[in-house]
């Protein structure tokens, strides 16, 4: 089994940091406070305010239920929430690369969904003698899609198709573990 610092290793080159939500959370924080900052001296010095003075946005908010319909005040809460919500999702739920781990014997490699897709892709072609460019493979976190353009005259079974697939898939040994959908599109006659 692979020690304890590979399997963290694996986990932080699978998952992507919140680095971007984070510079926009501190990014609107830093605006925030830079602008409360800025009508606090400019209150202080007694030089008109850019929008509000400190005494007139502290009466403003704490008349706020009073003043304004209930509906507008309901909506701006909302809007809040929503937010905040956002963040506190951001902050917990883990974020996935395009990757999937591989094993191979004992050890996992780290593996891109476009090489598996890649990889795939011209395993069915090599297998099925159709076009590599007939065939169109997408790798999700959970989904592995498969669509075969079969050429007119070309009799393609879904049934062992997806036998194939799945098998291939199954030597790859990925984690976390994919369903497979497999779809044979026919051309038209208009087409051709």
């Amino acid at each position: 089994m692979s020690s304890p610092a590979f399997r963290r290793v694996l986990r932080r080159e699978s998952h992507s940091p919140r680095t971007v939500a984070m510079i926009v959370a501190d990014v609107l924080l830093i605006v925030a406070l830079g602008y409360i900052a800025t009508e606090i001296v400019l209150d202080l010095l007694s030089r008109p305010a850019l929008l509000l003075t400190p005494a007139a946005a502290a009466e403003w908010i704490i008349g706020l239920p009073t003043a304004q319909p209930g509906w507008i005040v309901a909506l701006g809460a909302l809007l809040l929430a929503v937010l905040g919500f956002v963040f506190v999702f951001l902050s917990l739920a883990p974020g996935r690369l395009p990757k999937h781990q591989m094993r191979c014997g004992e050890r996992a490699v780290l593996v891109d969904n476009g090489v598996i897709a890649a990889a795939l892709a011209q395993h069915v072609s090599d297998e099925t003698g159709i076009s590599r460019d007939d065939i169109t493979v997408g790798v999700a976190h959970r989904v592995v899609d498969v669509t075969l353009r079969a050429g007119i005259g070309v009799p393609v079974d879904q049934a062992p198709l997806k036998d194939l697939v799945m098998s291939e898939l199954d030597r790859y040994q990925l984690i976390p573990s994919v369903k497979t959908r497999v779809r044979v599109l026919r051309p038209r006659e208009s087409d051709v």
